[in-house]
């Protein structure tokens, strides 16, 4: 039975190392002019190999899973080239993208067939792909570097599939140079971890890392390592491009958004240990992300584009997420990393259908008086809960606030009409939340390593600020959306509070064959449902 086991784990670990590499020579062969008969074999490959590393990472995660428990003695310690070795976070990433993948291949299969842009689709795509398992893989920060470069520049050649389309074309260059501030901020990042603890080895800086952490050089490293996640999550005032390049297919766009922008949380979940504690770039994830979740949440609200609403809650989710980060709640972070990359690439995918069924839902809201009731009876259980249970948030009140005000909220927006049965079941199905969430925390946490101080009153005091501040605009625009002063104010928050403006002037100074343009901004009413 060992050596079944042995030799089952030898052939999962091989497909993890060879996999970025036949993705690679992959996209080399699809590339170029090829007989339709000859590059559909190439999309039933690329298939092919998302679904091997699925059922790889399958294995080893349920290895380590068994392992967690004294059921099984877990995965050897093993040294493979590129420095590509299985833990806990690379496992739960791959589990994410190699599914991903194997979705999005056959969905744009489909989707872009007898399409111009469909050759050069699927080899920047494998690109893209091969580019983010390198990047989840590797525990060696200069080919981690590599790979975080690699995937912004493969995908910039997806967002420009079609040349003639120029506000695509402008917008992308602006979402390139924006990368391209970020991967500078990552590179000083490395630069400053070698230079304090001497090794690209993350391993050997992990192990450094349990001694003295004190000091200007990570101090600095944290806030570039926070510029960097800002720049790939496009958080403000870095966000513009994300709302412009819904001019793209939906295959690009549901990989830009479930498999690429949260690529800078996932840097901060592989490295916050090195920065243990409470450093100026948590405070700097605190600040941004949650403006940028209070603005973006808002702004969604407004949106008569499903497309740009949904790249508007991408916006704010990775907001949240930075914001989780900042307060030291990284197995909350991870469960929401994991859950928002399938729920947006859901979104993106069935964009068509999320129109259908919005021209004929009814928007009207039930009465005040019952979802404010609602609200708050599942509200008071659920601090109940918490209450009882507080090692569930790791005994952070601000974490706790924002759960209840997700399951609180998920009341205000409920559809006149229903029956009492019908809104009972609503508000289980709201409560189910934490228990959902409370087994994502028992999975993940194994996962990463346990912070020695996860909270720090100063993050504290910034993330409590930002939840209620959050909360009364929520509730206000929620609840009295006619209200005159929420209508004036709903106006100014279609347009996103015009905060990305002056960096798009300078952007579009810096981006090729840009055109003039007229006022400060264009409001775009553009839906992409059934069509590129």
């Amino acid at each position: 039975m060992s050596t079944l086991l042995e030799s089952t784990v030898f052939a999962a670990l091989l497909v993890w190392l060879v996999l970025p590499l036949a993705l690679l020579a992959l996209a080399g062969l699809s590339a170029g002019n090829i007989s339709p008969k000859r590059q559909q074999r190439f999309w039933h490959a690329g298939q092919a190999l998302m679904s091997a590393a699925f059922i790889a990472s399958a294995l080893i995660g349920g290895l380590l899973i068994l392992g967690t428990m004294g059921v099984a003695t877990g995965l050897p310690e093993v040294a493979l080239p590129l420095g590509l070795y299985p833990d806990g976070l690379a496992v739960w990433m791959a589990l994410l993208i190699s599914f991903l993948g194997t979705v999005l291949l056959r969905f744009a299969q489909r989707y872009l067939h007898g399409d111009r842009g469909q050759a050069r689709f699927l080899p920047w795509c494998l690109v893209v792909l091969a580019s983010v398992m390198l990047l989840v893989f590797t525990h060696h920060l200069l080919v981690m570097l590599m790979a975080w470069i690699s995937v912004s520049v493969a995908l910039h050649h997806l967002l420009t599939l079609y040349p003639e389309r120029r506000e695509a074309q402008q917008a992308a260059w602006q979402k390139f140079i924006v990368s391209r501030l970020g991967d500078v901020a990552l590179i000083i990042t490395v630069g400053l971890l070698y230079y304090h603890y001497g090794s690209f080895q993350l391993p050997e800086l992990l192990a450094a890392a349990q001694g003295e952490q004190s000091g200007w050089v990570l101090q600095a490293a944290s806030v570039t390592l926070a510029l960097a996640a800002l720049c790939k999550c496009a958080q403000l005032p870095l966000h513009g491009w994300l709302m412009k390049v819904m001019e793209a297919p939906t295959p690009v766009s549901a990989l830009l958004h479930a498999g690429v922008i949260n690529l800078g949380g996932f840097i901060w979940l592989r490295l916050y240990p090195l920065f243990d504690g409470v450093s100026m770039g948590h405070g700097v994830l605190v600040l941004v992300g949650g403006i940028t979740a209070v603005v973006a949440v808002l702004t969604m609200l407004t949106q008569t584009s499903v497309k740009h609403a949904l790249a508007w809650s991408t916006c704010a989710q990775m907001g949240f997420m930075l914001f989780e980060i900042g307060l030291g709640a990284y197995t909350l972070a991870l469960a929401h990393l994991l859950a928002h990359s399938l729920y947006k690439a859901h979104s993106f995918l069935a964009s068509g259908r999320t129109v259908r069924a919005a021209r004929c839902s009814s928007l009207t809201l039930a009465s005040l008086p019952h979802r404010v009731w609602m609200a708050s009876v599942t509200a008071v259980i659920a601090v109940a809960v918490l209450g009882l249970w507080p090692s569930l948030v790791s005994h952070n009140p601000v974490l706790g606030a924002l759960l209840v005000m997700a399951i609180g909220g998920a009341l205000l927006g409920m559809p006149a009409g229903l029956p009492l049965v019908r809104r009972l079941t609503l508000c289980l199905l709201a409560l189910s939340l934490l228990p959902i969430y409370a087994v994502l925390h028992v999975l993940l946490s194994p996962t990463l390593p346990q912070p020695s101080a996860p909270f720090h009153w100063v993050t504290g005091v910034i993330g409590g600020g930002v939840l209620v501040v959050l909360a009364s605009l929520a509730t206000l625009v929620t609840l009295w959306p006619t209200h005159p002063r929420v209508a004036r104010w709903r106006l100014h928050f279609s347009y996103g509070l015009y905060l990305d403006v002056s960096l798009q002037r300078w952007l579009e100074g810096l981006t090729p064959g840009r055109r003039a343009t007229q006022g400060i901004v264009t409001k775009t009413s553009y839906v992409e449902g059934e069509s590129s």
